[in-house]
């Protein structure tokens, strides 16, 4: 009793507070006020999700240390991909997949509307997934949960629709900043893969929820990037073509991500039962994690050991240490960490463990990197800096899995210190969008939205075309004239209507034709032909209809091939259902355009 007596207390003081805030601040400024919040909120997310995953870590390593080959690699992978799949079935009762899907999808769908569960469902499934050694990253998931914030702090307010995917996009901007401490690439991330429109009025909002996620993560996580980066080496114009070299290579390796980690979720869906799939798919992870201790956990740790030179220690926890032997075993255990790296991500999310692509981008775009230097160095006798390529190939495998090149380039310019590598960031990553594109028009993100026609953010016109209602405004009021009827009787219509156009149908309501008066004036003043003259003879066969379930891009497309006013809508079976008008379908279309482009 006094627990219920707490909480409506508590209920009461808050809907207390909306009011006052409501009653006396300006929604810009309630906004602006909210978007800080939001930063403080978002930041503390990806700070206890952080330490979440650092705890359990450090709890497995203690028991069963993770560092020598252990057998119970083979456990820890399924252990936690089974908790994390009775977490999201038995407590959440909800999909909360793949982060960034589900905040784009709220965005299209529902007005960035995200359920209560979002703000802490992914945060707890993904740290148990990573904490076990799941092979994905942390990042989507701590998206999806500032984005939540985001959202259901505006719903708590009564904001409208436009102010709630803003201050979503806020969340997933604080988020973004608290992880990476790069608030740049944070707000670029929100623009370029949220496809948030830029205007006046969501910059501010923006750079506050990014500022305040990084001065909260430097307070309570220091000042130390993810990277230990000491420094970047300068950059030499005649290494540009082995910058393109990348650049081509990181974008067909992210052509090589996309379509296996769809292949490999296929092929898991097929195991129907889940907890099955979450035992098979676990043990095919772990086993991957034994012969390549790597893929253990986000991996981060090993993009550290790349950078740092000590490319001895790749393999030595491994029972494939003779990798480890030469160096050209170890570039080609470098190949095979680079191409199996897919696998143990796809397993771990297809199992139905949760987490991101963030850190297995970054993950594989180093390797390759670290590949590409290393080769041409042993081979070609030249002398590539590491550490450049390395985070040259970063940004190149981000560009091509997320289609972000603007995110990659500032991310990887932020986390490295500087923009020194501007240039050859900006050329792997341009090399790696074009040698993408031919192959995977949408990122890992956008294509289930793009596959079902909902991908509003990224194409808002031909999302407003196909989410047009256009059967709303239907003509109804043009005479229909019957088939079988003289001249006389067409007449009589014509009297008694406003419109110079007439339908022509059968006793069955079946379209026969169209009558245009303008082309009939010579006959219809003959008052000797209306007895003789019959509709049949003077309707025409219009070149196109509109069928009821046409989408709005088809209708467009048919009123743009045509060049008429107006066309008859039928069914497949020909039965007469009404006009549309041109003019009222392309009102309509603007007024809806311009709905949901509205600053």
């Amino acid at each position: 009793m006094k627990k219920q007596l707490d909480k409506r207390n508590v209920l009461h003081s808050l809907a207390r507070i909306r009011r006052y805030m409501k009653k006396h601040l300006s929604q810009r400024a309630l906004v602006l006020i909210l978007s800080v919040l939001i930063g403080i909120l978002g930041a503390l997310a990806a700070i206890i999700i952080k330490n979440l995953v650092y705890i359990t870590t450090k709890a497995l390593s203690s028991a069963f240390p993770v560092e020598k080959v252990n057998y119970l690699y083979l456990i820890f992978p399924p252990i936690g991909i089974i908790l994390a799949l009775i977490f999201v079935r038995r407590v959440v009762k909800d999909n909360i997949g793949h982060g960034v899907s589900i905040v784009l999808k709220s965005i299209c769908k529902s007005d960035g509307k995200l359920r209560f569960h979002n703000v802490y469902s992914s945060m707890v499934s993904s740290a148990i997934t990573v904490g076990f050694g799941g092979s994905v990253g942390l990042e989507a998931p701590m998206v999806l949960t500032g984005s939540a914030i985001g959202s259901n702090l505006a719903r708590f307010f009564h904001l409208k629709p436009k102010q709630t995917t803003l201050l979503l996009a806020c969340g997933s901007t604080a988020a973004m900043a608290a992880i990476f401490k790069a608030p740049i690439a944070a707000i670029v991330f929100t623009f370029e893969v949220l496809m948030l429109d830029l205007t006046g009025s969501a910059i501010l909002p923006l750079l506050l929820s990014a500022a305040t996620g990084t001065v909260m993560s430097m307070l309570f996580l220091g000042r130390n990037v993810m990277f230990s980066i000491g420094s970047t080496q300068e950059f030499w114009i005649s290494n540009i073509p082995f910058y393109i070299i990348l650049g081509l290579l990181t974008g067909l390796l992210s052509a090589y991500f996309l379509r296996l980690s769809r292949w490999v979720e296929k092929q898991m869906r097929r195991i129907r039962k889940p907890y099955v799939r979450a035992v098979f798919g676990g043990l095919l992870l772990s086993g991957l994690i034994y012969l390549f201790p790597v893929f253990y956990g986000e991996g981060y740790e090993n993009i550290n050991v790349l950078i740092n030179g000590d490319y001895t220690s790749l393999f030595a926890n491994s029972p494939l240490r003779m990798f480890g032997s030469s160096v050209w075993i170890m570039f080609a255990g470098v190949a095979g960490i680079v191409l199996l790296k897919v696998f143990a991500t796809s397993l771990t999310t297809s199992a139905g463990g949760i987490g991101g692509v963030f850190a297995p981008t970054l993950f594989i775009g180093a390797f390759t990197g670290f590949f590409v230097a290393g080769v041409s160095n042993n081979l070609l006798g030249t002398h590539l800096p590491y550490v450049n390529f390395i985070l040259a190939g970063m940004a190149g495998v981000m560009t091509g899995v997320m289609q972000a090149p603007m995110t990659a380039m500032f991310l990887i310019a932020e986390l490295s210190g500087g923009y020194t590598l501007l240039i050859p960031l900006m050329i792997t990553a341009a090399c790696s969008y074009l040698s993408v594109f031919p192959f995977e028009k949408y990122s890992v993100y956008t294509k289930p939205l793009a596959d079902k026609g909902n991908l509003k953010t990224h194409n808002k016109n031909k999302f407003a075309l196909r989410k047009l209602q256009w059967d709303q405004f239907i003509d109804t009021d043009i005479k229909t004239v019957p088939a079988h009827s003289t001249l006389r009787t067409y007449v009589d219509i014509i009297a008694k209507s406003k419109r110079n156009l007439f339908v022509v149908i059968n006793e069955e309501n079946i379209f026969q034709g169209l009558l245009v008066m303008d082309d009939h004036r010579d006959v219809i003043f003959n008052q000797e032909l209306y007895d003789l003259v019959r509709v049949e003879d003077l309707m025409i066969e219009p070149e196109e209809f509109i069928y009821e379930d046409d989408t709005g891009a088809v209708v467009l497309e048919k009123f743009k091939n045509t060049g008429n006013f107006n066309m008859p809508i039928i069914t497949h079976d020909r039965h007469y259902i009404g006009f549309l008008s041109r003019a009222k379908f392309l009102t309509k279309y603007q007024a809806f355009v311009a709905e949901e482009s509205d600053d």
